[in-house]
Parts: structure tokens; C-alpha cells; sequence
């Protein structure tokens, strides 16, 4: 009994017939510390297959404050983010780098100074800029810090560049997180959703641990 889920309020959706809205709560022992991975697989995991159920929808999700703070949250803040560029007191301005597919690196790279040059603070990877034949993420890497450098020492001021680390393995992510690192660009980018939930939790620890900015990309969103 101290595991079991427990249903305590049923009540009729309104202007529904045979539609109930169920409240359940689960034991906090339930769920490993830290996994978003664990947490879902076991609320919108098989109970969405059980053939008992004609349908079944996720409406709201509530996690208690004690199970939230075991998963860090974001590496850093806008204020860390703020300090890294040393602008206060107005927006921080960007843009995403188009067209976002089918430039070579070199060209990409050149876009990207040619907007921090212009007056931006940050230019961005898009969600599907990964490592595709015509331009290889580690070009792009640094052709976009070249850029980056260039426009910082023409302008004298603090730039970035959201360097897009999402791969098609944690240990591929990681290894570009690393190399973004060691070319000294405070910020990468990772696409959330597609990416997955282990992968990104892991990428946020290396974030935290290492300086970096990370920003989150939604795609996949809108299909949810």
C-alpha cells in the first residue's frame, strides 16, 4: 500500500458524457531524483496502452517543490548571462543565422560576423543545424568563433554565438559542448525535445560544471 497510486477526486468534464477528469498522486519514493526520464515513463508511460481504456490524456502535471529541487534546474541565469557580455540595463538583441540550411561553413561563418559586426550581441544556430555534408559541425565551431573574435576585437564589445551541440548521441553532444569550450564561445544550444531528456539533463550538468551558457531550442513542440 505505501507505493500504490492513489485516485483522491473524480469529477465530470463539464458538457461531457462518460468524460472524467481523474486526480492521482504517487509517492515520491516512486521516482528516481533528477530524471525527467524516470518521472514520465512512469506517469505517461504503459497506462497510456491499457486496452481497459477507450482513451486517456495528460492535462496538468504538479511536482512538489522537494522532488523539483533535485533536478538543478537551468546552469545559469540571465544574470550570469549578462555578466559573461557586460550589458545591463537594455534586451540582449539576436538573431538565428538564415537560411538556416545549405550554406558552407565558411559563408556561415561569415553571416555571423556580418550580424555581430552590424550591432547584435548574439547570432544563432537553428534547431536543424547539426552536422550536415555541406557543413560540418566542427567547421561551423569554428568558423563561427573566428567570426565571433573578429567582431568582438572590431567592436570592442562582448559577443556570442549559440553554438548548436545537439547530436545524434550523448557522447557526440558532449564531445562538441567540449570543443565549443575550448574555443572560448560562452553559449551552446541544444534541442530539448528531440534531443531527449537524459541527453539534455547531462549536457546541463557539463554546462554547470564547465561555464557555459546553455540555451534550449522547443523544436518538436507543437506536436505534443
Amino acid at each position: 500500500d505505501r507505493y500504490k497510486g492513489r485516485c483522491y477526486h473524480i469529477e465530470p468534464v463539464v458538457g461531457e458524457e462518460d468524460q472524467y477528469i481523474a486526480y492521482v498522486a504517487y509517492p515520491l519514493d516512486l521516482f528516481e531524483e533528477g530524471s525527467v526520464t524516470n518521472m514520465f515513463t512512469s506517469i505517461v508511460g504503459n497506462v497510456f496502452g491499457f486496452k481497459a481504456l477507450r482513451a486517456l490524456r495528460l492535462e496538468d502535471l504538479r511536482i512538489p517543490t522537494s522532488y523539483s529541487k533535485t533536478f538543478q534546474g537551468p546552469p545559469h541565469g540571465i544574470q550570469v548571462e549578462r555578466d559573461k557580455l557586460n550589458k545591463y540595463g537594455r534586451p540582449l538583441l539576436g538573431c538565428t543565422i538564415k537560411p538556416k540550411l545549405g550554406l558552407s561553413a565558411k559563408n556561415y561563418g561569415r553571416a555571423v560576423y556580418e550580424c555581430l559586426r552590424g550591432g547584435l550581441d548574439f547570432t544563432k544556430d537553428d534547431e536543424n543545424v547539426n552536422s550536415q555534408p555541406f557543413m560540418r559541425w566542427r567547421d561551423r565551431f569554428v568558423f563561427c568563433a573566428e567570426a565571433l573574435y573578429k567582431a568582438q576585437a572590431e567592436t570592442g564589445e562582448i559577443k556570442g554565438h549559440y553554438l548548436n551541440a545537439t547530436a545524434g548521441t550523448c557522447e557526440e553532444m558532449i564531445k562538441r559542448a567540449v570543443f565549443a569550450r575550448e574555443l572560448g564561445v560562452p553559449i551552446v544550444m541544444h534541442d530539448y525535445l528531440t534531443g531527449g531528456f537524459t541527453a539534455n539533463t547531462s549536457l546541463a550538468h557539463y554546462c554547470r560544471d564547465n561555464g557555459l551558457l546553455l540555451h534550449i531550442h522547443r523544436a518538436m513542440h507543437a506536436v505534443i
